[in-house]
């Protein structure tokens, strides 16, 4: 992946996922309606990763701090919400010693959620 399309992916999912859609992305289409959602809601998460800004290479812990920069406080704040509204994200968190407090961004690309963390 390269860093452009890295850089486009992360502002994608830290600015345009809300609470529904990362909750859909977990959720088994088995209720009644599924079948209504729009094809964004119906994206398959396989695998969840954390990732401490801190770990990524220079450029790109830029580029993600520069976005974080232009994040709003009330899209972190939705996007943490969508985490904890979502077992299977909170629960990978916490078996790493985190919450979605310390989550900064994400991603979202070939099935695998990526969560970016910056701690203290």
């Amino acid at each position: 992946m390269t860093m452009r399309s890295f850089t486009a992916s992360v502002i994608v999912a830290a600015l345009s996922l809300g609470t529904p859609a990362l909750v859909q992305a977990q959720r088994a289409p088995s209720q009644p309606g599924a079948e209504s959602q729009s094809d964004q809601s119906k994206t398959v998460i396989r695998s969840i990763e954390v990732v401490d800004v801190k770990e990524l290479q220079p450029a790109v812990r830029a580029k993600v701090d520069e976005i974080v920069a232009h994040t709003s406080d009330e899209d972190i704040q939705t996007l943490r919400k969508s985490i904890d509204a979502t077992p299977q994200a909170a629960s990978v968190l916490k078996a790493k010693g985190l919450n979605s407090s310390q989550v900064v961004a994400i991603n979202i690309a070939d099935g695998v959620l990526t969560m970016f963390t910056k701690t203290a």
